[in-house]
C-alpha cells in the first residue's frame, strides 16, 4: 500500500485562499486473467488445392450440337434442398436461406473476394455448386412478341433454400473468417448466412424444440391434410408439399 501528501487549494470562510494537505490512498492490485484454451486443428488436413477454382461461365457443348434451350422452371428454385444441405468437412460456409439464380459474375465475385482474403497456408475452401447450366433466353430490346423463343443471353445455376453455396475449412476460426463470409453474402442475389457446424447444429435442436413443444394441435400442416375449412379451394399447389414453409 502506498500513500501519497497532495497539496490543494481551499477556500476559507473569510474569502482567502488557503492551502490544505490532503491524503489520497493508492492501492495496487495484481489480478490474473485465464484466458481459454484455443482448439486444436491436429484432427483436419489441408487439401493440396486450397483455393477456389474458376468455374465455366458457360457449358461445354459439341461444335456439332446447338445450343438447348428450357423453360423457366421455377421449380427448380422452389422448396427446399434435400442433399447438399449439410457441411461436408463441419466447419464453415455460407447457406442460402431462400431459392435464386447464380449468375457467373455472382460466382466469380465470391472466388475473388475468398481467394484474397484467405491465407492458403492453414485455410482452405471448395465450391459447394455447379458452373452455370440453366439456359436464360432474352429477346432484343423493342422487338415485337412472336417469333419464336429468343436467343440464349447468359446461364445461371439454379439454388434452393439451405443449399451450401461454398464451404471453408482449415486451422482457423469461425470469428476470423466469418466478415469475410458477410461481404459475401451481401453480394448474393438471394438471402443468405454465413454458418458453422455448431450454428447449424443449434437451429435443428431450436426445430426440433419447438415442434416437440407445440401446444397447439392444430397446425398448418394438420389443417392441409385433413381439409379443414376446406382450406383446399384456397391454398397453393405446393403447400401440399411444404405446409407453408417455402412460398
Amino acid at each position: 500500500m502506498l500513500s501519497s501528501v497532495v497539496s490543494m487549494p481551499r477556500l476559507s470562510r473569510q474569502g482567502i485562499l488557503t492551502t490544505a494537505r490532503c491524503q489520497h490512498l493508492i492501492t495496487q492490485v495484481a489480478s490474473m486473467k485465464l484466458w481459454s484454451v484455443p482448439p486444436s486443428f491436429k484432427h483436419i488436413e489441408l487439401p493440396e488445392k486450397r483455393k477456389l477454382p474458376q468455374l465455366d461461365r458457360i457449358p461445354i457443348i459439341p461444335s456439332n450440337i446447338k445450343p438447348p434451350k428450357m423453360t423457366k422452371r421455377l421449380i427448380d428454385i422452389r422448396g427446399p434442398e434435400l442433399v447438399h444441405n449439410q457441411l461436408i468437412y463441419k466447419q464453415y460456409g455460407i447457406i442460402a436461406l431462400s431459392g435464386g439464380n447464380l449468375r457467373w459474375n455472382h460466382i466469380e465475385s465470391m472466388r475473388l473476394t475468398i481467394n484474397r482474403k484467405m491465407d492458403s497456408k492453414r485455410t482452405f475452401a471448395v465450391w459447394r455448386i455447379d458452373s452455370p447450366w440453366k439456359p436464360i433466353t432474352r429477346k432484343g430490346q423493342g422487338k415485337r412478341m412472336g417469333g419464336g423463343k429468343g436467343a440464349i443471353d447468359h446461364y445461371v445455376t439454379p439454388v434452393k433454400a439451405g443449399r451450401v453455396v461454398v464451404e471453408i475449412g482449415g486451422h482457423i476460426e469461425f470469428e476470423e473468417i466469418e466478415p469475410v463470409l458477410k461481404e459475401i453474402v451481401n453480394k448474393l442475389p438471394f438471402d443468405a448466412m454465413p454458418v458453422s457446424q455448431k450454428i447449424l447444429d443449434e437451429l435443428l435442436e431450436e426445430e426440433q424444440r419447438i415442434q416437440r413443444d407445440n401446444a397447439n394441435p392444430f397446425s398448418f400442416e394438420y389443417v392441409v391434410k385433413n381439409k379443414m375449412q376446406g382450406c383446399q379451394n384456397w391454398i397453393s399447389n405446393y403447400d401440399n408439399y411444404w405446409f407453408g414453409k417455402y412460398v
